[in-house]
């Protein structure tokens, strides 16, 4: 089986991997999660990062021809749009998209985003496969983290996005919207159920306490042996009682409130206004206080 070319390109503000994932024997790629660089303090966003992809691509005869999205991101903006722009590139995620629109559009007042997943080119259904070059690319809808996160699963490759983490970091939160820590049990344990030399990649890394440097491949062994959530012998009610736990003592993220209203939205910023800035909105709600008379 022709094993598929993989670049990783980590962001360490937004401690991203987004990756390059090509056929050899065709020169095509996907890219996988991009990010685009914004400053949240100045409202800047810049598109180095996916610069950087996109002069790799070019300087080493790659043509980029799909960007897949594992979920609509929480901590950071899609560069998606940029590189469809650049290289006629579809954009795809996963057809729960459609249940995260519904949740986030009365959030934002955004009377005017569609909730049928339209903004985005293709909408993947679980178990649905599909070719990069001579590849099979197949779609593993793994809900949880949110209601629509998906691994797209390459032969014996796998790219987990939020779902799992390094062993020695767990896994991810289950308290956005649309979140269920039941749901990403199961949803980690089809993944577990993988060959133990399936190799994972993931979106995330937070170098955990005591490792220096950042990580971001694993395989379904090591997790299965020694993820610090989730290991074999960890029971579901086990693993719920400790996600919701820890969920309550988690921050936002910093980049939260933009990134959703831009990711669900397949990574389009708001309309130009007529003095050539984009804006973005930030729900405000005062806390009801009790009456001290």
């Amino acid at each position: 089986m022709l094993a598929p070319f993989i670049e990783a390109f980590f962001d360490e503000p937004t401690n991203t991997i987004s990756y390059l994932v090509g056929d050899p024997s065709t020169r095509t790629a996907a890219v996988i999660d991009p990010v685009l660089d914004f400053d949240l303090y100045s409202g800047e966003a810049d598109t180095g990062s996916v610069e950087r992809i996109l002069s790799f691509a070019a300087n080493h005869d790659w043509r980029i021809v799909m960007v897949l999205e594992t979920h609509a991101h929480a901590d950071h903006l899609s560069g998606a749009p940029l590189i469809k722009a650049r290289t006629g590139a579809w954009i795809g995620i996963g057809e729960h998209i459609r249940a995260v629109q519904r949740i986030f559009r009365p959030v934002f007042a955004m009377d005017d985003l569609k909730t049928d997943g339209s903004d985005f080119d293709r909408l993947f259904a679980d178990g649905e496969k599909f070719a990069l070059g001579a590849l099979e690319v197949e779609v593993l809808h793994v809900p949880g983290h949110t209601p629509a996160d998906l691994a797209y699963r390459i032969g014996d490759v796998l790219f987990v996005g939020d779902t799992l983490f390094m062993p020695d970091y767990g896994t991810a939160r289950a308290d956005f919207p649309g979140g269920d820590a039941r749901a990403l049990y199961r949803s980690i344990r089809r993944v577990l159920s993988l060959p133990d030399e399936t190799r994972l990649f993931m979106c995330h890394d937070y170098k955990a306490p005591g490792r220096d440097n950042y990580r971001w491949e694993t395989t379904v062994g090591e997790e299965r042996r020694h993820n610090i959530h989730i290991r074999d012998g960890v029971g579901e009610d086990e693993f719920v009682a400790m996600r919701e736990t820890r969920d309550a003592t988690l921050a936002v993220p910093k980049l939260l409130l933009p990134s959703i209203q831009v990711n669900i939205r397949a990574g389009q910023l708001p309309k130009v206004e007529a003095n050539g800035v984009s804006y973005l909105k930030i729900p405000v709600r005062q806390k009801a206080r009790s009456s001290l008379c």
